[in-house]
């Protein structure tokens, strides 16, 4: 793995994709759900756009995800900025965290939608606010750090670096 400075394109198009698409995940969130109630109760589902689009939604988290780990192990992350221990390693807890979100809703979700595994239905819906809790957390950290700390961390985000 070599030392990053900044991130690559593709690294920021991946994080910026993956943000609109888990927005969208909670748009569509309800739709899916009255959909999932509709299966357990035997009645039809039609599966329209809002349904379509959040199984789909969901894949395309789980492949931007990976993509961007296999980026992160073969190229690396920048540094953190400086600042005390303790938020470097909250940092790196959350990011780890909405990794792990990432991976594990689309997979128990594709369970639970592709193969009926009520468990795993369970899993997906109970994860939700905890993903919701940590975006937000991402983003007024991102926020805090460019208006507050006045570092580099959201113009990384935005900008290639080497």
């Amino acid at each position: 793995m070599t030392s990053a400075t900044g991130y690559l394109p593709a690294q920021i198009r991946l994080h910026w994709l993956a943000a609109i698409l888990i927005v969208l995940q909670v748009v569509l969130h309800e739709p899916m759900a009255e959909a999932w109630e509709a299966l357990g109760e035997g009645r039809p589902v039609t599966l329209g756009p809002a349904i379509a689009g959040h199984v789909a939604g969901g894949l395309l988290i789980l492949a931007f995800a990976l993509w961007r780990l296999v980026l992160r192990i073969r190229r690396g992350a920048p540094p953190p900025p400086a600042g005390p221990a303790v938020l470097r390693l909250l940092a790196g807890l959350a990011h780890l965290a909405l990794y792990a979100l990432m991976v594990v809703m689309p997979l128990s979700g594709a369970a639970a939608w592709f193969f009926g595994v009520a468990p795993a239905a369970a899993v997906h819906v109970t994860l939700v606010p905890a993903l919701i809790a940590l975006v937000l957390m991402h983003a007024a950290a991102a926020l805090w750090h460019h208006f507050w700390r006045q570092d580099e961390s959201l113009l990384r985000m935005l900008r290639p670096g080497r």
